[in-house]
């Protein structure tokens, strides 16, 4: 029997021993790469913040004192980052409800954003694990968050332990600044390169009355293919703004760019969508309703196709989510159970009822989940909201009513 042939040796990975890599010419190392999360997020930003290329979509923006209904071309990256430490900032009303400001300068120029907000600062001490200060930890530290205790029932935005590390990651420069009274500190550190580089904190002694958060940074525009600020991401943020001046209520003063927002509820925020569509020639009902202190809802009419405005916790749920089809779906049953009780050859739909309501949600949702780090969709089963929202009986039948009066209901069919 002949000696068995010998296997030829493994070539080293320098003489290209893969197929694959004699291809491509390549050596296995070029071929199978381990990043940092720091360069994965840039390499693959699309995962984290959204997409990096522009997109045109028909948004509502805030322009001239008014909400308005129009095509834009964005980068849903860098809104996303700005979004990130808006909802951080609004988020500490929910820590501390003593908060009583936000406010939120563009300098379009500069290209540099600044967002503020008083109520506790972060505490200006080191952390005893990681043995460095705490606002360096959660603001300059991938993956830290003082929201991973699922135990806890926190109606925060910020969940992951991503946030305001990628407005850094982002930024050519990124500000943190905070006053903490309780210890009497000020604290002050800045980041630069994408969060590569950071400056040693600067820490300075503060009132025990002072406590405040101030985050400042300048986009990398170059990381979103851009050369300024421009005038539609701009609308979009200050439209931002204003949703958290409705959102908030009036015990939180608004400021953007050195003026207060005009809005001091959300029924305030909601009558800006009516106005414009009053501009259009067409009157709208607004129907509003503060069920408790965690949901705020109200009703207005679409013209065939179901329109939301929502929010979950600060966040702009523009696609809406489980909190949405659960209020909508209470309206558009009433509706429905009634039209069919009084005609029962009418035999309505609710998907016929739900294209005739423009429904706006404020909710704040225990642990809320999304489909997405970009937090579009919510998709929290309704058992686990933390709360109900049953509209009252009386807000139904105004509902209805409204309904019935405006939509010829004769042109309404199961079809």
């Amino acid at each position: 029997m002949p000696p068995a042939a010998k296997k030829p040796p493994l070539k080293s990975s320098s003489s290209h021993n893969s197929a694959a890599g004699d291809a491509a010419g390549k050596t296995i190392e070029e071929m199978y790469q381990k990043k940092t999360q720091l360069e994965h997020i840039l390499l693959r930003p699309d995962t984290y913040v959204g997409s990096i290329e522009k997109h045109t979509a028909t948004l509502w923006v805030y322009e001239d004192g008014a909400m308005v209904n129009r095509p834009v071309t964005y980068v849903p990256g860098l809104y996303k980052i700005f979004d990130e430490i808006l909802v951080n900032a609004a988020d500490n009303k929910q820590r501390d409800p003593s908060m009583d400001s936000l406010k939120v300068d563009i300098d379009v120029e500069g290209c540099c954003i600044s967002i503020y907000n008083n109520g506790d600062g972060v505490p200006v001490e080191i952390h005893q694990e990681e043995k460095i200060y705490v606002p360096e930890l959660i603001f300059g530290n991938l993956l830290t968050s003082s929201n991973y205790d699922d135990n806890e029932r926190k109606t925060t935005g910020g969940r992951n332990g991503y946030g305001a590390k990628l407005a850094n990651i982002f930024s050519t420069e990124f500000v943190i600044e905070t006053a903490d009274g309780r210890r009497q500190k000020r604290y002050k550190q800045v980041f630069s390169e994408n969060m590569g580089k950071k400056s040693e904190p600067e820490i300075k002694k503060c009132k025990q009355s002072e406590n405040w958060t101030k985050v400042t940074f300048k986009p990398d525009l170059e990381k979103f293919k851009m050369t300024e600020l421009e005038a539609d991401v701009v609308a979009l943020m200050m439209k931002r703004v204003v949703d958290m001046a409705g959102t908030l209520g009036k015990t939180v003063k608004v400021e953007l760019n050195g003026e207060k927002v005009a809005v001091k509820s959300f029924s305030d925020y909601v009558q800006l969508y009516i106005d414009s569509a009053s501009k259009e020639g067409i009157k709208l009902p607004r129907i509003y309703q503060k069920v408790n202190d965690r949901w705020e809802v109200c009703v207005s009419l679409s013209e065939g196709q179901f329109q939301q405005v929502s929010f979950v916790n600060g966040i702009a749920t523009i696609k809406g989510g489980t909190h949405v089809d659960y209020v909508a779906s209470q309206i558009a049953s009433h509706v429905m159970g009634v039209v069919n009780k009084k005609n029962k050859q009418a035999n309505m739909k609710l998907h016929i009822v739900k294209g005739y309501l423009w429904v706006f949600v404020n909710a704040l949702i225990d642990n809320p989940a999304f489909d997405s780090q970009t937090k579009e969709t919510l998709t929290t089963r309704q058992g686990s909201f933390g709360s109900t929202c049953e509209l009252p009986e009386d807000f139904l039948k105004k509902s209805l009513a409204r309904v019935l009066l405006t939509v010829s209901f004769l042109g309404l069919s199961s079809n």
